[in-house]
């Protein structure tokens, strides 16, 4: 089996897919059970001012440099639970010491998958502004939604606000729902909830539209690939080949 690296950027992400990885080994594998696995987190506080400025080079050095901890504590490949992080993960530079899976491929892998038309998205304002999900679900035929401005306010705010630091109210989750429902009423047939911490708050049961969790997809991935029944990946960062 291969051993897992986890590149942390937010915390509450980073620690349901460790858990949600580990799982998988339980399920899979047997109790107590899984493949090595090893977590390495920089505080994002390091990085908010950059991405204030949209500026995604520093944000890149310092996500590289998790990951030459990772590949020194003997990781084979690394994830990454943040989906925002792979805006700067994608930008030019130096090939990452260990190959990578790439999140916002395996969420829109799953949305094929699963015969989806138009998918919804939830995140960062960073990534619903972005074109992580736009290019790789109209990759595969999907069309992809984000809510109007006023709602992608509240979404971004809640998740800095309230969920990277562990905060789950009953108030932002009817806030999200209230979202998804406007985004079922514009012909999504999904919504992905691809800011990491946001399958906290917002469960399947919840949810007016099917979701797409895509930290325990990625965590799903991740163990695939590590007992081998996924092909081992081949980026290292930069920008995604078509």
């Amino acid at each position: 089996m291969k051993h897992l690296g986890i590149l942390a950027h937010s915390m509450e992400g980073a620690a349901l897919c460790l858990r949600a990885f580990c799982q998988e080994g339980f399920r899979e594998l047997g109790p107590d059970d899984h493949p090595d696995v090893t977590l390495d987190l920089i505080a994002m506080a390091r990085s908010m001012p950059a991405w204030d400025a949209g500026d995604h080079d520093p944000i890149r050095a310092t996500l590289a440099e998790s990951v030459r901890r990772l590949a020194g504590a003997g990781a084979d490949f690394f994830v990454c639970p943040d989906n925002t992080a792979h805006m700067a993960l994608e930008r030019p530079g130096t090939d990452l010491p260990l190959p990578g899976l790439h999140i916002a491929q395996v969420v829109a892998e799953q949305a094929a998958g699963d015969g989806r038309a138009r998918v919804g998205v939830l995140g960062t304002s960073y990534t619903m502004d972005g074109p992580l999900y736009p290019r790789e679900l109209a990759a595969r035929g999907i069309a992809a939604e984000v809510p109007d401005a006023a709602d992608r306010d509240t979404v971004h705010r809640i998740i800095f606000e309230e969920l990277v630091n562990g905060v789950f109210t009953d108030d932002s989750r009817r806030e999200y729902v209230r979202v998804i429902d406007r985004l079922a009423e514009r012909g999504c047939d999904a919504v992905a909830l691809v800011c990491t911490e946001i399958p906290l708050l917002v469960t399947p049961g919840v949810s007016p539209l099917p979701t797409l969790d895509s930290t325990r997809l990625l965590a799903r991935a991740a163990f695939e690939t590590a007992v081998g029944h996924r092909p081992f990946p081949a980026w290292r960062g930069g920008p995604v080949q078509k």
